[in-house]
């Protein structure tokens, strides 16, 4: 029986690969400093189908325009990410039948995901080049993505804790939290492990760590900072360019 399969880039961007063979990408920068082969997977993506972005910082947004360009995948965000991103950064496509807002469903690859837009506290400043001004990028987030008959993945985009992220399993328990936890720009590992335990998530894959030297969080402190809690989620720290079949 098909799996729903999940790649990791590094920092955090990820592929998702539905049990029917459908392609989602979510924040994919490929060409980070943590995957030395992000060229060659680059060059070797030829079906995307969908494009999920959390917010506008050029960590997150990557390389999508070019695997967009490339492969006509259609983009999943909220509006005004999708506004700016077409206007200064020229993301192909008009199709805004993916576009939406927070707390909205969004019925994803003819209904085999469901994607639900979650806040998240960041910003999103988005840079068309070095010496332009910032352009609005709307308000930044995280997904939660349902499969059909499968997991529940959480995606926390980049954010610091707060007490709404207890209301974010409500409708679906989250089998596989994508958790943010490398500091300085965003939670650190014991915040993020508090974040773990609102959630009440499953099993956790730590993201945006060590891409940069400020980004010191590590998985092994995260693992620690959920032992001082109690937690019984499972850590699974991904390598990048490593993939694995999702349970739920």
């Amino acid at each position: 029986m098909a799996t729903t399969q999940l790649t990791y880039f590094g920092h955090s961007g990820f592929k998702l690969q539905t049990p029917s063979g459908k392609v989602l990408l979510i924040d994919p920068w490929l060409k980070n400093p943590l995957f030395k082969e992000g060229e060659d997977e680059l060059r070797k993506l030829d079906r995307v189908d969908v494009i999920c972005i959390t917010h506008g910082h050029f960590d997150h947004v990557g390389d999508s325009v070019e695997i967009a360009r490339k492969t006509k995948a259609n983009l999943l965000c909220t509006f005004d990410l999708a506004i700016a991103l077409r206007n200064a950064l020229g993301f192909p496509g008009e199709d805004s039948s993916l576009v939406g807002h927070l707390g909205g469903e969004i019925h994803v690859l003819d209904g085999e995901v469901t994607a639900r837009f979650v806040p998240a506290w960041h910003g999103t400043a988005i840079m068309p080049n070095e010496k332009s001004s910032p352009v609005y990028g709307g308000t930044p987030s995280g997904v939660v993505l349902s499969i059909r008959n499968g997991p529940t993945i959480y995606h926390t985009g980049d954010t610091d804790l707060f007490s709404d992220m207890a209301l974010v399993p409500l409708e679906r328990p989250i089998d596989w939290m994508l958790v943010c936890m490398g500091g300085h720009f965003t939670m650190g590992p014991a915040r993020a492990a508090r974040a773990v335990e609102l959630v009440k998530a499953k099993s956790v894959i730590p993201i945006h760590f060590a891409t940069f030297p400020v980004l010191t969080g590590t998985p092994e402190m995260l693992a620690d900072e959920l032992k001082k809690l109690g937690s019984k989620a499972q850590i699974r720290a991904m390598k990048p360019g490593e993939s694995i079949p999702l349970s739920n």
